[in-house]
C-alpha cells in the first residue's frame, strides 16, 4: 500500500482529543446529577436514558473521523502487474573541458553553451541511456551509463577546467573512453555525442574514431565556438584578471575547428553548435534513424486510489450518528442485557 498525503496522519491526534473531551463532558454531568439529588433518584426519573448509546455514539463519531482521515491520506492498493518495455539507444556525451573552452566568441561561454547543448538533448530524450565523459589533454570518467537524466544533468552543471590535470584536447583519449563505456556483448544502439572546438586535434584522433566505428558506434560531432575566434579569459573570483598567454608573451587567439571535427564524425555527421534549435533539430532526426533496441523490462504495480471507499463510509458513519438518539431502543430495552429492570 502506497499513501499520498501522509501529512494528513497528523489529524488522528484529534481522535485522543474527542475521546478527552467526551470525558470531560460525562464527568461534568455526573457531577452536575449529584448536585441535582440521589443519583438513583435521578435514574428513576430520566429512566429512558441510555448509559450505553453515548458509547456507542462516540465509537461510531471516532470511527467515522478515523475514515475521513484516512481518505485525505488517500491510501493507494496495487491493483495489478504491468510489464514495461523499454527501448531506445546507448548514448555518451563527450564534453571539451580544456582552458580554450573558456572562450567567449560565443556567450555566455564555449563551455557554458555546451553545457546548455547537452541539457537541451537530454530533456528531448526518451528511454534513451546516458553516460558523460569530460576531457582535456586527457579524459576523465564523470557518469557511467545511466536512465537518471536528473542525476547527469547535476553531474554536467559541475564539469569544468580543474577536473582534469593537463590541458590539450585529447580527442583520441575522449572517444577511447567513450566507447570503454559500452557494453560490446550488447545489441543496444552506440551513440557518441563528442563536443569540442575542435583545437589541438591530434593525430590519433582520427584513428580512434576508425576504431569505435568498428565496433558499431555511431559518432556525432558539435563545434561550439567561432571562425574568427576568441581570447581566453583567466578569472579569480568571477573577475578577469589576465588572458592566457603563449610561450612568447602573445595573447592567445583560439579558433574552432570544424574541419577537424567533420573528419571524426564517422557513421556520423557534424553539425556546428550555434543556434541550439537547429542542433537540437539535427539530433532528433539522426536519433530517429538509429535502430531502438529494448535494453529493459520492468515489473511496476498499478496502484488505484482508495480514498472514495473510507470518504463514503466516513460520512455514511456520521449520517448515523446525527440520527442516534441517547435514549434507550425498545426492543433492547425488552432484552434487559445489563440488568436495569428491578
Amino acid at each position: 500500500m502506497e499513501l499520498d498525503e501522509k501529512k494528513y496522519l497528523y489529524l488522528l491526534l484529534l481522535l485522543p482529543i474527542v475521546v478527552c473531551i467526551f470525558l470531560f463532558n460525562m464527568y461534568w454531568k455526573r457531577k452536575k446529577q449529584r448536585e441535582f439529588g440521589d443519583l438513583d433518584m435521578v435514574k428513576k426519573l430520566s429512566p429512558d436514558r441510555s448509559v450505553f448509546k453515548p458509547v456507542l455514539k462516540l465509537s461510531i463519531l471516532l470511527l467515522a473521523l478515523a475514515c475521513l482521515i484516512i481518505g485525505l491520506v488517500n491510501p493507494k492498493i496495487g491493483t495489478k502487474m504491468e510489464t514495461v518495455k523499454r527501448e531506445g539507444i546507448d548514448i555518451v556525451f563527450a564534453v571539451d573541458v580544456s582552458k580554450s573552452m573558456l572562450a567567449e566568441d560565443v556567450a555566455p561561454s564555449r563551455l557554458e553553451k555546451s553545457k546548455q547543448l547537452v541539457s537541451q538533448i537530454i530533456n528531448s530524450l526518451g528511454s534513451d541511456r546516458i553516460g558523460i565523459v569530460a576531457y582535456a589533454g586527457s579524459a576523465f570518467p564523470v557518469l557511467p551509463i545511466t536512465s537518471d537524466y536528473s542525476v547527469a544533468k547535476m553531474f554536467l552543471q559541475s564539469m569544468n577546467p580543474d577536473m582534469v590535470s593537463s590541458q590539450g584536447t585529447s580527442l583520441d583519449e575522449a572517444i577511447r573512453l567513450s566507447a570503454k563505456y559500452f557494453d560490446e556483448k550488447s545489441k543496444t544502439s552506440k551513440l557518441i555525442i563528442l563536443i569540442s572546438d575542435g583545437e589541438d586535434h591530434s593525430e590519433g584522433a582520427s584513428a580512434a574514431a576508425e576504431e569505435a566505428s568498428k565496433l558499431g558506434i555511431k559518432i556525432i560531432t558539435i563545434g561550439v565556438g567561432t571562425e574568427r575566434g576568441g581570447t581566453i579569459p583567466l578569472r579569480e573570483n568571477g573577475i578577469v584578471k589576465n588572458y592566457q598567454k603563449d610561450q612568447n608573451g602573445q595573447t592567445v587567439i583560439t579558433k574552432l575547428n570544424q574541419e577537424g571535427l567533420k573528419t571524426l564524425a564517422t557513421k556520423g555527421k557534424y553539425v556546428y553548435g550555434g543556434n541550439t534549435k537547429e542542433v537540437l533539430e539535427f539530433i532528433k532526426n539522426e536519433l530517429n534513424k538509429i535502430q531502438k533496441t529494448e535494453f529493459e523490462s520492468t515489473q511496476m504495480a498499478d496502484f488505484q486510489s482508495q480514498f472514495q471507499w473510507f470518504i463514503g463510509f466516513g460520512l455514511l458513519l456520521l449520517f448515523v450518528d446525527i440520527f442516534l438518539l441517547e435514549r434507550k431502543t425498545n426492543w433492547i430495552k425488552e432484552l434487559n442485557l445489563f440488568n436495569e429492570k428491578k
